[in-house]
C-alpha cells in the first residue's frame, strides 16, 4: 500500500511538507505544492480520509446508520444518499443496527469518533433521547420527531390508498397485516387502513406481525392463512412480507388475483420479480435519499430558510396481484 512516505521520497520533499499539502496547513511553495501533487498522482496515492480527520478534528465524512440492511428498502434510501453527498465532496460511512439499541449506541460513537460532520438515522429509537447529546446536524429519514429535520412519506396515505383499492376492487374479507409497534412509520400506514376499512361495507381482520425480515415473513404467511383461510384481501405490512404471502397462497392452490388479491408496501426491486408480480404502494426511497441528504447538506452549511419536514408522496403500483378493472 502506497503511503506518505512514498510520495515524500517520490516528490523529493519531507514528509512534514507532504502532510501540509494534504491537510492545507502551513505554507508550501507553488512548485513544491505541484510536485507532490504529481506524485501523488505518479503512485496513484489517496489519502487516507478518517486518519486526515482525526488529525484535523473536521471530515468530509457522513455517517448513516440504518435498521436493517437485508431489507432492499434501505439500500435504496442509502444510494439516493450517497449519490448526492459524493456530489459535494463527502463520503459516508454505513452502520447497520440490526434494531438494536447497543448497537446504534455503538455505531453514534463510532461515528463521533471518526469526526462526521454530520449523521443521518432511519432507525427506531429516537425517541429514547440517544442524539440529545449530538454536537453535529442529524436528520432523521423514514421517521419523524418534532425535535430532529427529517424526510418521511406520507404512510397514513399509503395505508388509504391500499385499502381503497382492494375495496374498489372487489375485496370483501381483508386481511391488514399490521407492521411492528415500535415502528412509527408502520403504524402510520396501519392507522390510514384502518381509516378506510372501517367506513366499508366489508369484514377485515388485523394480523399483528413484529418484524420485517425475510426470516420471520414465511411464519407471518402461514399464520395468516391458519387464522383467516377464507381472506380474499391482503394488505401486506411490506412488500418482503408480501411476496411470502404469495408463495404460501400458491402452495395452498389459491389464484391470484381472482381467489386473493395482495398488495404490499415499498416497491422493492423484487416486488416486479415476483411470480405474479406484486402490486404494491410506492415509496420513493431513492429521492427520499436524496431529499435527507440535501436536507443534511444544508444544515450543514448553515443555510437560510431550510424545510425542516419534507413529506414525499406515494402511489400504487399495479402488477399482477390486483384484480384489472
Amino acid at each position: 500500500m502506497i503511503t506518505i512516505k512514498d510520495v515524500a521520497r517520490e516528490a523529493g520533499v519531507s514528509v512534514a511538507t507532504v502532510s501540509r499539502v494534504l491537510n492545507e496547513n502551513g505554507y508550501v511553495g507553488e512548485e513544491t505544492k505541484k510536485k507532490v501533487l504529481k506524485a501523488m498522482n505518479s503512485l496513484n496515492y489517496s489519502p487516507n480520509e478518517v486518519a486526515r480527520s482525526l488529525y484535523k478534528r473536521e471530515s468530509k465524512l457522513i455517517g448513516l446508520l440504518l435498521p436493517d440492511i437485508t431489507n432492499p428498502f434501505f439500500p435504496q434510501l442509502a444510494r439516493g444518499i450517497e449519490d448526492t453527498v459524493n456530489q459535494s465532496g463527502y463520503r459516508l460511512l454505513l452502520g447497520n443496527s440490526d434494531e438494536e439499541l447497543e448497537k446504534e449506541l455503538d455505531y453514534i460513537q463510532t461515528f463521533v469518533q471518526n469526526n462526521v460532520v454530520g449523521m443521518i438515522s432511519a432507525t427506531n429509537h429516537v425517541d429514547q433521547n440517544i442524539y440529545d447529546a449530538l454536537q453535529i446536524p442529524l436528520v432523521l429519514l423514514d421517521r419523524t420527531t418534532d425535535q430532529y429535520p427529517s424526510v418521511y412519506s406520507d404512510g397514513r396515505e399509503g395505508g388509504r390508498l391500499a385499502a381503497r383499492t382492494l375495496v374498489d376492487k372487489g375485496a370483501r374479507r381483508v386481511t391488514l397485516m399490521k407492521g411492528p409497534a415500535h415502528v412509527k412509520p408502520a403504524q402510520d400506514r396501519f392507522k390510514g387502513a384502518v381509516d378506510v376499512l372501517s367506513d366499508a361495507d366489508i369484514d377485515f381482520s388485523v394480523l399483528a406481525t413484529t418484524s420485517y425480515s425475510f426470516e420471520d415473513a414465511k411464519g407471518w404467511a402461514e399464520e395468516l392463512f391458519q387464522k383467516y383461510p377464507n381472506t380474499d384481501g391482503v394488505i401486506a405490512s411490506n412488500d418482503i412480507v408480501g411476496i411470502a404471502i404469495i408463495h404460501e397462497a400458491l402452495r395452498l392452490g389459491k389464484r391470484i388475483p381472482e381467489d386473493l388479491q395482495i398488495i404490499g408496501y415499498d416497491d422493492i426491486p423484487q416486488s416486479s420479480l415476483s411470480y405474479p408480480p406484486l402490486s404494491t404502494i410506492r415509496q420513493p426511497a431513492y429521492e427520499m435519499g436524496q431529499a435527507a441528504a440535501e436536507l443534511l447538506l444544508q444544515t450543514i452549511k448553515k443555510e437560510p430558510g431550510i424545510e425542516t419536514k419534507i413529506e414525499m408522496p406515494v402511489e400504487f403500483i399495479e402488477r399482477d396481484t390486483t384484480r384489472k378493472e
